[in-house]
């Protein structure tokens, strides 16, 4: 029987690819918003813990898919391990304590919103520091277009004392971080196979969120099924998310991957109005919110 041959460079499939990725990000918003209180997790310690308990069972996930499939077990080069750390403190350590503390104070609606800036981000960043990806003038336009509306949805929230820095300024460095290590990803992407080098880094950087969240006196225990489900979904979201989005830029420009992040907010809106019952006009305007208890 002959093989399925994918060619990611086709639209098709880099849209298709693409869109699943962001689907799969979009309900991550409402999911840890739902985790919170099943897993009774009040203070900054126990968020963070929680992120690094996701990333470690995902990157889990995420290694021993890479082997089955690759036949083989996943190693990197001595060359490519400097990249590698840098890719799990920007993609994961940063990227996911930032996501986690921010979602305590705001709602899921609004943090998924603001996080599209990380495309406006990547495309900056790709200009700087891949000699292949120049700006066009409708590229900046296209950036300055993008950023003036997230900048615009939140603007009652700023005029009205209710952005915060635990809030929104979070949820800004997360996807200023996401949108860097998106550029170096695609600077290390070549060298080393996608499947090894999403495991590595994610078992890197959600060790260093462990070892800080139990510094912190962070807990998590598992309460009840339906918790237990919960967390291995938020590691399977990303275990999958991150492995395809790394084969895609591997094939294809930083810029014509992360335009489709532009879907993350609109996913993650309908999502949130589904589980949670947030719409995305109240949940922009509102106060500061406080952390589950």
């Amino acid at each position: 029987m002959a093989k399925l041959k994918i060619n990611l460079q086709n639209p098709v499939w880099l849209s298709l690819g693409a869109l699943f990725c962001c689907v799969l990000w979009g309900s991550a918003f409402p999911c840890v918003k739902i985790a919170y209180p099943l897993f009774k997790i009040s203070d900054t310690g126990s968020q963070i813990l929680f992120a690094g308990v996701r990333f470690f069972i995902s990157g889990i996930i995420t290694f021993i898919v890479g082997c089955i499939l690759e036949k083989r077990i996943l190693r990197v080069r001595k060359l490519s391990i400097p990249g590698i750390i840098r890719q799990g403190l920007l993609q994961t350590t940063i990227q996911y304590t930032c996501f986690h503390i921010s979602l305590a104070y705001i709602s899921s609606s609004e943090s998924a919103i603001i996080n599209a800036s990380n495309v406006f981000i990547s495309v900056i960043a790709a200009h700087f520091l891949l000699k292949n990806e120049r700006l066009s003038w409708e590229t900046i336009f296209g950036c300055i277009a993008g950023l003036a509306g997230v900048i615009l949805i939140n603007l009652t929230g700023i005029l009205n004392g209710s952005f915060s820095f635990r809030g929104e300024g979070l949820m800004l460095a997360a996807a200023a971080s996401y949108g860097i290590s998106n550029v170096y990803l695609k600077k290390i992407v070549k060298q080393e196979s996608p499947m090894a080098i999403t495991s590595y880094q994610i078992l890197f950087g959600s060790l260093l969120m462990i070892i800080i969240g139990i510094c912190m006196g962070g807990r998590v225990q598992v309460y009840s099924l339906k918790a237990a489900c919960l967390l291995l979904y938020l590691a399977a979201l990303s275990a999958a998310a991150f492995s395809i989005w790394t084969l895609l830029l591997k094939y294809n420009p930083v810029g014509k991957v992360t335009m489709f992040a532009f879907s993350i907010p609109v996913f993650g809106v309908i999502m949130s109005g589904i589980f949670l019952g947030e719409s995305v006009f109240s949940g922009v305007s509102q106060s500061l919110c406080k952390p589950p208890n």
